[in-house]
């Protein structure tokens, strides 16, 4: 799994060092980061619902390991266009935060990722207790600001954005019903067992007598 989840930054790359990447590889990269961070994102929100549905407890075990490499590809992401699009640029960086929406909204999402990335390990979930479930909630508006920036970012060829945001709303709802859905193995019945009549022991000061009959002599 984790091999698996470094695939897609070894495969952006290689295509970066044979010049794959087209005529502009700076939005490529940006372009396949971003996607790859909703990819993450959304496979991290979906362990709940489908360990859920299923009731396969050990998908428990990848949801902190798919949500750092979401944090991992949205600062790759974050990074591709802050130091190679913008060249480290603070001005121009400030300007396009305040004056560019789809950029406000991303990196917002991306601010709200940090404390979560923070907090992920065992340690904080011990030390913040109740807590750490409601802030761990922000991921869900995270998920939603990187749509809308990811909308507001393509403009044109709306598809793909359109299945991350039904992919997301449908989480939404198995994570928010009030009784989801799950799929529950009937548990075998008891299969009734005859009850066996064992006759009654014999006393053992009167069991000699009643199997020889003796009787006193008269």
């Amino acid at each position: 799994m984790f091999l698996a989840c470094l695939a897609p930054l070894a495969v952006l790359v290689a295509d970066a060092l044979t010049g794959r990447l087209g005529a502009n590889p700076i939005n490529a990269a940006e372009l396949r980061t971003g996607i790859w961070s909703l990819t993450f994102l959304t496979a991290t929100l979906a362990v709940t619902p489908l360990r859920r549905l299923t009731g396969w407890n050990a998908l428990a075990g990848y949801r902190r390991m798919l949500g750092l490499f979401t944090f991992a590809y949205v600062t790759l992401h974050f990074l591709t266009w802050f130091g190679i699009d913008e060249f480290f640029s603070l001005g121009e960086i400030g300007r396009d935060i305040t004056r560019r929406p789809y950029i406000t909204v991303g990196f917002a999402s991306f601010l709200l990722l940090i404390p979560l990335a923070a907090t992920s390990s065992a340690a904080m979930v011990r030390r913040l207790g109740k807590r750490w479930k409601t802030l761990h909630g922000l991921i869900y508006v995270a998920a939603l600001g990187g749509i809308v920036h990811f909308v507001w970012e393509v403009k044109a060829g709306m598809a793909t954005p359109a299945r991350y945001a039904l992919v997301l709303a449908g989480l939404l709802l198995l994570r928010f019903a009030p009784r989801p859905l799950r799929l529950r193995r009937a548990a075998p019945r008891p299969q009734k067992q005859k009850q066996l009549i064992e006759p009654p022991p014999l006393e053992p000061n009167r069991g000699l007598t009643t199997l020889l009959k003796i009787e006193p002599n008269v």
